[in-house]
């Protein structure tokens, strides 16, 4: 089921708009724009939470665009991703700080997808927490935002907070400092072997104490080390099996 999150997709080549619409429908609420100047209307219109936008345009180009979009009160807010290739990237767009980030051309739909769901899934959990009840206490569950999501978006977010999870029985918490896994516990075990344990969930519920915090460090690596770790032990069967072949988008 997508999430509550609007992304604006821009690029004047309407097979990588069609094909990164498809494969980001499932994730978000998805519009599309053929050109910088048509991108421009529908965001102040629309008010998405995110322009995922091609650098190279006729017009108006993908930072003429970001650029307007942060000089306007109502749009200054919105987190942009330019796609551009790596020349470009390095010799004109590396410096930009307003861009949330950049996906090199060409790149693997599949790859890019990931990436830019990681963005989306922060978003998600930004709106989530600006929603939540007047404790402060994040409440949700684990089939809208599965353990290694909701991980990545405390890390993405730089969060410090406590998170609290719940399968059955079983009860999971971890701690983090700026987005940094401090301390687990699940039962008896504590630190690394606790989050690759509670990384097989795949149902449950959470709660995220932004409040929440603990001296104890027993955590040996980050956040991103705990979970490229705890996936490379998770067998593959778990992954999805009609991802299919990828595809190479480069214009």
């Amino acid at each position: 089921m997508p999430s509550n999150v609007k992304v604006l997709l821009v690029d004047d080549n309407p097979m990588v708009l069609g094909m990164l619409k498809q494969a980001l429908t499932p994730l978000a609420e998805i519009s599309t724009a053929g050109d910088a100047a048509d991108a421009l209307l529908k965001a102040v219109d629309e008010g998405p939470d995110m322009v995922i936008c091609d650098y190279r345009m006729p017009g108006m180009d993908g930072r003429q665009l970001l650029e307007k979009l942060k000089s306007r009160p109502a749009t200054s807010g919105t987190t942009v991703i330019l796609m551009a290739s790596k020349s470009d990237i390095n010799e004109r767009l590396s410096h930009h700080e307003s861009a949330e980030d950049y996906i090199e051309k060409p790149f693997f739909l599949k790859d890019a997808t990931q990436r830019i769901k990681r963005v989306i899934d922060r978003i998600a959990l930004e709106k989530m927490a600006k929603a939540a009840p007047s404790d402060g206490i994040l409440r949700g569950s684990l089939s809208q935002m599965n353990v290694v999501d909701l991980v990545q978006s405390l890390e993405m977010g730089r969060k410090s907070c406590s998170l609290t999870m719940t399968n059955g029985d079983e009860k999971c918490e971890m701690y983090f400092n700026q987005g940094q896994a401090k301390h687990a516990q699940y039962g008896s075990i504590t630190g690394d072997e606790a989050v690759f344990k509670v990384l097989r969930w795949t149902e449950g519920n959470f709660q995220v104490d932004f409040d929440g915090k603990t001296s104890k460090e027993t955590t040996t690596l980050n956040t991103q080390g705990l979970l490229m770790e705890g996936l490379r032990q998770l067998d593959e069967s778990h992954r999805d099996a009609a991802e299919g072949e990828d595809v190479l988008l480069d214009t």
